[in-house]
């Protein structure tokens, strides 16, 4: 009989820690809604791509957290995070999860809506 947390804890040691992305520019600078409008469209899509929804919905809500709750949410779902801004990521099935920069931070080049 194994233990259930074993694989877990696995994840947990090989897992970078997380750490803020590094600042990028979108090739056209873009507002709040047309950045929304693209994580809206990556989140509703990505599951489509491989990899279970469960883990999709955890990596959703540690990308719209702070730091050190995304940390507990990625240790939590036994997601092993092999890039530190969490562009690459795995599940305990080794199935590969990327993710990319614009549902991580903004664009430095992002126009605040008034």
């Amino acid at each position: 009989m194994g233990c259930g947390g074993s694989s877990r804890k696995k994840a947990q040691e090989i897992n970078k820690k997380l750490k803020k992305p590094e600042p990028w520019k979108h090739s056209q600078p873009l507002t709040e809604a047309q950045l929304n409008k693209m994580r809206d469209e990556f989140w509703e899509t990505a599951p489509y791509y491989g990899g279970q929804k469960e883990i999709w919905d955890a990596l959703r809500a540690a990308a719209e957290s702070d730091l050190n709750f995304a940390q507990t949410i990625v240790d939590s779902a036994g997601i092993v995070v092999t890039s530190a801004d969490m562009t690459t990521c795995y599940d305990e099935r080794g199935a590969k999860y990327e993710l990319p920069k614009f549902v991580l931070s903004e664009p430095i080049n992002l126009i605040r809506d008034s």
